[in-house]
């Protein structure tokens, strides 16, 4: 347990002293919470319920493509040989794949608090307590099955390929899963098949605290289904590339 707590305080440090991250993680988010609130119908004075649930999904997109952009990291690392050096540790494959996976929730919670801070202080985005603090743990916790994805991709694909998979799955899943334009908008076909996508439910779970009720058992199913089969390719995809590099 030592080993693997080392691990991912190292691996931490490395992602948040990434530039990078920083600009495409934390402000890209913000700055589209702040034009799709502030211009045409979002800048109407009855938008509040828009506003909301922008900042919802605007924090969640964040929070996805943060969790993504850790696979990259992966991709980029394998390529300087740092996957074989951790071959040579007391790691097992899957305590790699779980310690990169918290790597990614923690490094995930600044993109997540940079959208709220923004909501509140900009929009004037008004919850209770207990809101907020639901809000946050949710969309933190919620992360993980994104994080496996892109570890699979990080650990399958070169550097170079992981990127731009990764980019496509970020913005793939969040026009799918209704995070940029309200599912309830699409044609019906699209509606019902938004509602099975990981970011749709995702985003379900901060739609469902700041109407004030608990995430549904369908989401948390469906979430739960994906984390699976995530976690399922991410080591399947780590001890691939263990036995070729």
């Amino acid at each position: 347990m030592s080993a693997l707590l080392s691990y991912v305080r190292l691996e931490v440090r490395r992602a948040l002293r990434d530039r990078s991250f920083t600009v495409f993680g934390i402000g890209m988010p913000v700055l589209m919470y702040v034009l799709f609130t502030h211009i045409g119908a979002g800048a109407d004075a009855d938008s509040a319920p828009w506003r909301v649930s922008a900042m919802v999904g605007m924090a969640a997109y964040g929070a996805l493509g943060a969790a993504l952009s850790v696979g990259t990291g992966v991709a980029e690392d394998k390529s300087l040989g740092w996957l074989r050096q951790l071959r040579v540790t007391p790691l097992r494959p899957a305590q790699v794949v779980v310690g990169r996976g918290l790597t990614g929730v923690v490094t995930v919670l600044p993109a997540i608090l940079a959208v709220l801070v923004v909501g509140a202080l900009v929009n004037h985005v008004a919850l209770a307590a207990w809101q907020w603090v639901a809000l946050v743990g949710l969309l933190w916790l919620g992360t993980l099955p994104f994080t496996l994805l892109g570890l699979g991709n990080g650990y399958r694909l070169s550097s170079q390929s992981a990127g731009v998979v990764n980019a496509g799955c970020m913005i793939l899943l969040s026009i799918l899963g209704g995070l940029w334009f309200p599912a309830e908008a699409f044609p019906g076909w699209l509606a019902t098949l938004s509602r099975w996508t990981p970011a749709n439910r995702f985003g379900d779970l901060g739609w469902s605290v700041t109407s004030g009720r608990v995430p549904g058992a369908a989401t948390v199913a469906v979430l739960l289904a994906w984390l699976a089969v995530f976690g399922g390719y991410a080591l399947y995809a780590y001890r691939r590339a263990a036995r070729t590099v």
